[in-house]
């Protein structure tokens, strides 16, 4: 939906967009690999797709979730720039170096999912059927362990600084929403309250099942159906968050919402034309 929005609305060319379409890529990605997952989840044994197959999916799943957290951390600089140094972000923040801010996003996200080559194959386990697992190599030799916690600071760390530039972004609003009394600021304060929690729930429960399952290393009969139905539930949230953020523009963006009612040829909605006469003194804070 990201993706359709931005190629409909090419003027729309604000360096937030640019992070949203390409978080696009990054959600239509992992929507596509959501049939394998599901094979694998349902029917993961015997394995008859491949070695290469088993590898790509897990590695570009694994890519699109590093980039993805990439990009909703830098966007969250971004805002913290535009919101609290405004002529400061006007400087420094450019179409051009956000694009190649990108480009490096997805460099590191590539490369930091590389491991993964080697972390999961096909293989057998005491002479049964074939399946796409992590390997056994991957977990006598520790790099299982060290991608899980590569994984998790992937997770802990942009978890930390988007709590901080979004506090500090609430208490910069708060300041100017007393003074001028202006919604915009509210909105935007709501907004990105909002992203933080869904960031947390959708990710939160994957990264601590997937951790106290892979710290086990015999896990008891019920430990093992107990984490079967914990993965069912993290993995619906972990393609949830590949959905939710178009919802969460159309529920709390009005810019959003103008757009994709001009996309559909629709007549814009009431408040358009009143936020249009109004010219909020603090555009740039707002989607």
């Amino acid at each position: 939906m990201r993706l359709l929005h931005t190629l409909d609305f090419l003027d729309m060319r604000s360096t937030t967009y640019l992070y949203l379409s390409s978080m696009a890529v990054s959600d239509i990605l992992m929507l596509v690999l959501m049939p394998l997952d599901l094979y694998k989840l349902w029917w993961f044994r015997p394995w008859l797709l491949g070695d290469a197959v088993c590898k790509l999916s897990q590695f570009v799943s694994e890519c699109c979730t590093f980039s993805s957290i990439l990009h909703m951390t830098a966007l969250g600089a971004e805002r913290y720039l535009a919101v609290c140094f405004p002529l400061r972000a006007r400087l420094l923040v450019t179409r051009g170096r956000v694009r190649a801010l990108i480009a490096a996003l997805w460099v590191v996200a590539l490369l930091s999912s590389a491991p993964v080559l080697v972390l999961v194959g096909v293989e057998s386990v005491e002479g049964g059927d074939p399946e796409c697992r992590i390997t056994q190599f991957a977990q006598a030799s520790g790099l299982m362990t060290a991608m899980l916690w590569l994984c998790n600071l992937y997770f802990i760390i942009p978890l930390t600084l988007l709590s901080l530039l979004y506090g500090l972004i609430a208490r910069t609003l708060r300041q100017r929403a007393h003074a001028h009394r202006d919604h915009t600021h509210r909105q935007t304060l709501r907004m990105m309250v909002v992203i933080v929690l869904v960031f947390v729930l959708c990710w939160l429960p994957f990264h601590v099942g997937r951790t106290l399952f892979s710290l086990t290393p015999d896990p008891s009969a019920a430990l093992y159906y107990i984490s079967q139905y914990f993965n069912l539930v993290s993995f619906v949230l972990f393609y949830l968050s590949a959905a939710i953020n178009p919802l969460l523009y159309n529920v709390l963006s009005a810019r959003y919402r103008a757009n994709v009612r001009s996309m559909l040829h629709l007549p814009p909605g009431p408040t358009a034309e009143l936020r249009h006469r109004s010219h909020p003194s603090l555009s740039s804070t707002h989607f």
